[in-house]
């Protein structure tokens, strides 16, 4: 996706984005919650970070991730693993 492109270049982010349009991650990863605004209900996709090891295990799940505080919280838990 272009956007993804964009947001890459502009953040200079050494890694690719994942754009998954079939939401088979998303499924996979059990990401896609109920939410509700204004008193509406919709599916949508619950923020959160998966810490994952270079084997590919699960060390620990951040759900409904609030952008403040969270990239210290994560690098703290890195550091004690």
């Amino acid at each position: 996706m272009s956007s993804h492109h964009k947001f890459i270049e502009k953040f200079e982010l050494p890694f690719m984005l994942v754009s998954d349009q079939e939401l088979e991650i998303i499924n996979k990863y059990d990401v896609l919650k109920e939410k509700a605004m204004y008193g509406k209900k919709y599916m949508g996709v619950e923020r959160t970070t998966f810490l994952i090891d270079e084997n590919g295990v699960i060390l620990k799940i951040y759900p409904k991730v609030k952008v403040k505080g969270h990239v210290a919280q994560v690098l703290s838990d890195l550091i004690s693993i």
